[in-house]
């Protein structure tokens, strides 16, 4: 029966080893580390890193928190009142160059002293230039992963995060999507091991899926206009976490770290008012293709 101990130090390994990674494929960022505690119980370790060579600003965030579960979760889960535990890694990237795109990865284990527990997570891309290889390769490592483990996995959790990464205020999705899932279990204990080992196979392919995009286009060139449009694209990613994100608003309301909750936002976004890009300009596309239930991999 794998424990919460034991996933817990899997998590904080996987922190660890996702750093070294990014470092060496940054080649001058370093991430710093910041060791907090939550008044409430636990507390967790964030990593930022800022003005690396590529990254410009990024966080790869572990917390092992417990306490009272608040009121407002409980009648959001409709659950009955017990105390809760959970810890999990949260990482997004902020790249200097456009065309490398913003990626976020959560994987997260959660628990009650009820015996009701579950997993979640996921992974999605968001281009400020969306590029049809770069999504096709991104996909087709999601579904490669997934259909080790159940062919079901793919076209669900892909619908999922085509349905949770979306701003529903713009009618756009925040990026390209990926896979999003939450409230994993399993009526027999062997099995709750098959979905640990699934949310470690996820957390796993981050680092070289992310490495594989700074690597191929860290050194593309940029002028003005696609910063000028990556500071928008990043407006866009800062509305989605303030107002929809779930991640966001559990931590603020378990009363969790405020800085390491919102490392996630970029160093600088611009808003324009009514702004619509060119008809036929490389910014007109990406948005034509900012829509839900795109085949990325038969695209």
């Amino acid at each position: 029966m794998v424990t919460k101990e034991e996933i817990t130090e899997w998590f904080e390994s996987l922190q660890s080893s996702i750093c070294t990674t990014l470092e060496e494929a940054d080649g001058s960022g370093r991430f710093i580390p910041d060791v907090w505690e939550r008044p409430g119980g636990g507390g967790g370790t964030s990593r930022v890193i800022n003005n690396g060579s590529v990254i410009e600003k990024g966080g790869v965030g572990f917390s092992a928190v417990h306490g009272e579960t608040p009121a407002k979760i409980l009648d959001a889960l409709k659950l009955e009142p017990s105390d809760f535990y959970a810890t999990g890694v949260s990482i997004v990237l902020h790249p200097h160059n456009p065309f490398v795109p913003i990626i976020h990865m959560n994987v997260r284990y959660f628990e009650m002293s009820s015996g009701v527990y579950w997993f979640g997570g996921g992974i999605d891309l968001t281009p400020h230039y969306v590029d049809q290889d770069d999504a096709q390769y991104f996909h087709a490592t999601l579904k490669d992963i997934c259909d080790r483990f159940n062919s079901s996995y793919y076209p669900s959790y892909k619908k999922w995060a085509d349905d949770y990464f979306y701003i529903k205020h713009r009618q756009e999705t925040r990026g390209i999507g990926g896979i999003f899932f939450d409230r994993l279990t399993a009526q027999k204990e062997e099995q709750k091991s098959d979905i640990f080992a699934f949310v470690q196979a996820i957390g796993q392919a981050f680092a070289p899926t992310y490495t594989y995009f700074m690597n191929k286009n860290k050194d593309l060139p940029f002028e003005d206009q696609h910063k000028q449009w990556q500071y928008l694209r990043r407006g866009r990613y800062v509305e989605f976490n303030l107002v929809l994100d779930k991640g966001t608003k559990f931590g603020l309301d378990t009363s969790g770290r405020t800085e390491s909750i919102l490392m996630s936002l970029p160093p600088l976004a611009t808003w324009q008012y009514n702004h619509i890009p060119p008809s036929n300009s490389l910014e007109a596309k990406t948005l034509a293709l900012l829509k839900k239930d795109i085949n990325w991999i038969d695209l």
